[in-house]
């Protein structure tokens, strides 16, 4: 056997091998890759401002968050200091944020309730107000995990991190906790190397974020959907000048020009069958039509209305209140 031939065999063996190790390589998932639409970007925009949308009339509900807290062993101090309920306070603020994004609530501020009282009596004020749904939550699960692969030359690794919230609403007047979902989400990176070169993971912090992010994105949905079912109500400030005022404005969705109902609560009874007390269907006295909105923040705004049917009795009585006409 000459050189030449020796040479072709040591060639062969050699693609032979090289083959063999990428065949047995741990690889990095790919990505799907995004392709443009044929159709331009702008001519979409157009196209979809045509199309008409039915327009729903809402009022702002008045929302608080009254607890959100970290009941997994994940990240929890050993002092058991609330104050260092990181991933509890860090659930609050987004679900606080997710909520005032949506632009359908008065989101108000309770788990720094304290410290707002605090600069309260510094300045010499307090107009601190209840709401009408009180939000209650946890973090239910959270954990992470490193799963990888190895091959021939190569090596992946892959970081996870879970976690799963439990909420509920809760009737700020009764107690009564009327709705719960839990939402769950994760978040994970992925590193890989072949025969040494290739990228590293080191332990990625932000993966704990996402994915409570994530688990907060899953139930926002059914949150905003259920408490859209709720009525939006208000209270009689005061009948004068022929005018009724209210309280709510514009940071509400109040316009000039709508329609209200005035409505007198029924009686409230106390049911033996459930031990809760039952409020009997009101009644509507009134029509009224917003005609001015005042007020510079949403804690003083409210509306001057007018009488356009039925009537208001004098003294108003605690048992009237007004709410969006059907």
């Amino acid at each position: 056997m000459n050189r030449e031939d020796i040479s072709v065999r040591k060639t062969a063996w050699l693609l032979f091998i090289v083959a063999f190790a990428f065949a047995g390589c741990a690889t990095v998932a790919q990505k799907p890759v995004a392709t443009e639409s044929p159709v331009p970007h702008v001519q979409q925009v157009k196209a979809q401002e045509k199309i008409p949308v039915a327009q729903t009339k809402r009022y702002k509900l008045k929302v608080a968050i009254g607890r959100f807290t970290n009941e997994t062993n994940y990240g929890r101090s050993l002092l058991n200091d609330a104050d260092l309920d990181r991933i509890g306070k860090q659930a609050s603020d987004m679900l606080a944020s997710r909520l005032i994004q949506s632009g359908q609530f008065v989101v108000l501020e309770r788990p720094d309730l304290n410290k707002l009282k605090k600069e309260q009596e510094i300045i010499g004020a307090s107009n601190i107000v209840g709401s009408d749904t009180l939000i209650i939550g946890s973090v239910t699960e959270f954990g992470r995990s490193v799963t990888g692969k190895a091959g021939f030359l190569s090596s992946t690794k892959m970081q996870t991190a879970k976690a799963k919230v439990d909420i509920r609403l809760v009737d700020a007047k009764t107690g009564h906790a009327y709705f719960s979902a839990i939402g769950a989400g994760e978040a994970s990176t992925e590193s890989g190397e072949i025969a040494g070169f290739g990228s590293r993971a080191d332990y990625d912090a932000t993966l704990n974020d996402r994915a409570v992010a994530a688990a907060i994105s899953d139930v926002i949905d059914r949150l905003v959907s259920k408490l859209s079912d709720r009525k939006w109500k208000t209270d009689i400030l005061e009948v004068k000048g022929g005018q009724v005022f209210i309280s709510g404005g514009k940071y509400q969705g109040l316009k000039e020009g709508d329609t209200l109902t005035a409505m007198e609560a029924g009686e409230t009874v106390k049911s033996r069958q459930t031990g809760f007390n039952v409020t009997l269907p009101a009644k509507p006295i009134a029509t009224l039509k917003v005609v001015q909105l005042f007020g510079e923040t949403e804690t003083d705004e409210g509306a001057a209305c007018e009488v356009t049917g039925g009537a208001i009795p004098q003294p108003v009585s605690p048992n009237l209140f007004v709410t969006e006409s059907k």
